[in-house]
């Protein structure tokens, strides 16, 4: 077994540390996010910029075992990547369900708007391009990639629930922590069971999708 790669170890998680840090301190400072910023463009452009800018340093820090960090290889078993991607959408609904009971997680982020605005379909769009497949493609990358392969030497279970703590945190929510420690625990274990970074990602953008079609269409 390889060892720790206390190096690039520390580069990650000083990298997750600052998007937490950075995230809840904009939301205290901010308050609450406006209602329709996904038919803003300035979100979308403020999404591919962030994104651009985590990318870059996940690059950075791989380099140059990239491929093998970043579990860029199609996954061990196509059977286990659909088994294990269906039980990861059981396990999130559930405690989506649970948490929905008393708060509001949904509202929390402020990306999914509650009404559809056909007059804003262009930004809309944009913004749903973002979420479903440029937010999904990087974060997989940044934890599921490269954070579950510095985190795999400490055994499948540690490394599973580390990268779902991370994950909840970097995003800067509260309400809805639970269900991205869940979500993010379980691409971890998808990626765990198929060595592949790739049924994550589709995992990742097709849970983004279904939140934002459900809360324009409900």
């Amino acid at each position: 077994m390889i060892g720790l790669d206390r190096g690039r170890l520390l580069g990650w998680t000083v990298l997750v540390s600052a998007l937490a840090i950075l995230g809840y301190a904009s939301r205290a400072a901010g308050g609450k996010p406006p209602t329709d910023a996904a038919y803003r463009y300035s979100t979308a452009i403020g999404g591919i910029v962030q994104y651009g800018i985590i990318l870059a340093i996940v690059l950075a820090i791989a380099r140059p075992e990239w491929r093998r960090l970043l579990a860029l290889r199609a996954p061990a078993s196509y059977g286990r990547a659909l088994t294990s991607a269906l039980a990861a959408f059981v396990v999130v609904y559930a405690v989506a369900g649970i948490v929905s009971t008393y708060s509001h997680p949904d509202r929390e982020q402020g990306l999914t708007p509650d009404t559809w605005d056909p007059h804003r379909v262009i930004p809309y769009v944009a913004n749903f391009v973002v979420f479903v497949a440029v937010a999904p493609v990087v974060e997989e990358l940044t934890f599921r990639g490269l954070g579950y392969s510095l985190l795999a030497p400490l055994g499948r279970l540690p490394a599973v629930l580390w990268i779902g703590v991370a994950f909840g945190l970097a995003h800067g929510l509260v309400d809805a922590l639970p269900i991205l420690i869940a979500f993010g625990a379980a691409l971890a274990w998808i990626r765990a069971r198929t060595e592949s970074v790739y049924p994550g990602m589709l995992v990742h953008g097709l849970f983004n999708a279904i939140a934002l079609i459900v809360s324009v269409t409900t």
